[in-house]
C-alpha cells in the first residue's frame, strides 16, 4: 500500500519552503543571498518563521528520501534505481541548467549585481556562469543523486544486513540517533556554498533507509508521536531564543548541539504525527503531491523575479512586496511545471520526466 503520509510530507513541506524563501529573500538578519531588508522595522519579528524551520524541513525532505528509496528497490532493480535517480535527479540539475535554470541564474546574479563587473567578460562565460548560478534550489537533487549512488555502493557491500538492524530500533535508539545527527552536521560541509551538507543530510537519508523504512519503527513514532511533538516544540523555541538576529544558516549555529537537535527531533515528531494522522489522500492531497516538484523547481525563479523588479528598487510598500512574492512563487511553480511538463525535450532535461516513445503506426 502506498504511505499517503509520505506524500503529504513532501508537498507541505515544499510549500513552508516557498514561504521561507519569501522570508528569506527581505530577511533583516543579514542572512546573504537575497535583496535584505525592505521595511523599517527596526526587527523584522516574523523572520523567526526562518529560525523555526531551517533545521529540520530540508533534514526531512531528505530522510523522506530515504525511506522512498527502499520502497523503489524493493520494486525494481539497482539499475533500474540508478537509471531512473539519473534522469530525475543529475539531468535537471546538469543538463537542465544549460536549458533553462541559466535564467534563475541571470536573476539571481542581478539581484546580488554581479554583472557590474562583468563588462569586459564574454557572452559565452556569462552563459556558462547564469547557468551554475541557477543552481539554486538544484542544490537538494544533486545531493540526493549523490546519496542515492553511494547507497547502491553500500547496498551491493552490506547485502541488507544493516537493514535488517535497523528494524530493531526502539524509541531510545530513535532517541539516540540525534548523537549521529550532530556528528553528520560536524563532517563534509564545503565552504562558502553552506547548504551542501554531506554529512548532515546523507546521516538523514541512510537512516530514512535502513531504519525508518520499517513500519515497525514508524509504529513506534506513532506510539510517541505526541510526546516528540511536545519536545521538538520546546527545542525549537529554545532555538529561537537563543539565536534570533543569528545567521542560523552558516556554523558554527548550523552545526551546534541545538540546531541539530532540533532538526532530529522535529523531523521525529512530524514524520510520526504525519503517520499517525495523515496516512490518507484526498482529490487535494494528490494534486499537491503530483506537482509539488515542479513546485520546488520553479518557485525560486517567481521569486525572485518579482524580488528584482519590484523589492530591489524600494519603490513599493513592503508588504506588497511580500505578497506579491508569495504569490509568484506558486504561479511560477505550478504555470512552469504545467508548460514545460508537457514540451518535448523539455520536460526531460529541466524536470526529468521520462521522453515519452514514438508509436509505431505502420
Amino acid at each position: 500500500m502506498r504511505k499517503y503520509y509520505l506524500d503529504n510530507i513532501r508537498w507541505v513541506t515544499v510549500v513552508l519552503v516557498v514561504i521561507y524563501h519569501v522570508l528569506y529573500m527581505f530577511n533583516g538578519e543579514g542572512v546573504l543571498g537575497g535583496v535584505g531588508k525592505i521595511t523599517a522595522l527596526d526587527v523584522q519579528y516574523y523572520d523567526l518563521f526562518l529560525y523555526a524551520v531551517y533545521p529540520w524541513f530540508m533534514l526531512l525532505l531528505f530522510l523522506v528520501s530515504g525511506i522512498c528509496s527502499r520502497y523503489s528497490l524493493e520494486r525494481h532493480s539497482a539499475r533500474e534505481f540508478a537509471k531512473s535517480r539519473t534522469r530525475k535527479l543529475l539531468i535537471p540539475s546538469t543538463i537542465g541548467l544549460f536549458v533553462f535554470q541559466f535564467i534563475q541564474g541571470y536573476v539571481s546574479m542581478s539581484i546580488s549585481g554581479a554583472f557590474d563587473s562583468m563588462q569586459e567578460v564574454p557572452g559565452a562565460v556569462k552563459y556558462f556562469i547564469m547557468a551554475l548560478s541557477g543552481i539554486g534550489v538544484l542544490w537538494y537533487i544533486q545531493l540526493l543523486w549523490v546519496f542515492s549512488m553511494v547507497l547502491l555502493l553500500i547496498r551491493k557491500i552490506d547485502k541488507d544486513r544493516l537493514w535488517k538492524l535497523g528494524g530493531k530500533a526502539n524509541i531510545i535508539a530513535i532517541l539516540l540517533m540525534a548523537v549521529v545527527i550532530w556528528g553528520g552536521a560536524q563532517i563534509l560541509n564545503t565552504p562558502v556554498i553552506v547548504v551542501y551538507r554531506f554529512g548532515y543530510y546523507g546521516a538523514a537519508f541512510l537512516l530514512g533507509y535502513f531504519v525508518f523504512s520499517h513500519d515497525e519503527v514508524m509504529d513506534t513514532l506513532k506510539k510517541y508521536a505526541l510526546p516528540l511533538i511536545v519536545l521538538a516544540a520546546g527545542l525549537g523555541i529554545a532555538f529561537c531564543a537563543v539565536y534570533f538576529k543569528e545567521n542560523y544558516a552558516d556554523a558554527p549555529i548550523n552545526r551546534s548541539l541545538l540546531f541539530t537537535g532540533f532538526g532530529w527531533f522535529a523531523s521525529m515528531a512530524i514524520l510520526g504525527g504525519m503517520a499517525k494522522y495523515a496516512d490518507k489522500q484526498t482529490a487535494f492531497t494528490a494534486w499537491m503531491s503530483k506537482n509539488s516538484f515542479g513546485l520546488y523547481v520553479f518557485h525560486y525563479l517567481g521569486i525572485s523575479a518579482v524580488a528584482l523588479l519590484m523589492g530591489k528598487n524600494g519603490n513599493y510598500p513592503a508588504a506588497v512586496v511580500y505578497v506579491i512574492c508569495l504569490l509568484a512563487g506558486f504561479a511560477a511553480g505550478y504555470a512552469l511545471n504545467a508548460v514545460i511538463s508537457r514540451l518535448p525535450f523539455f520536460r526531460w532535461a529541466v524536470l526529468g520526466i521520462k521522453k515519452e516513445r514514438k508509436q509505431d503506426v505502420s
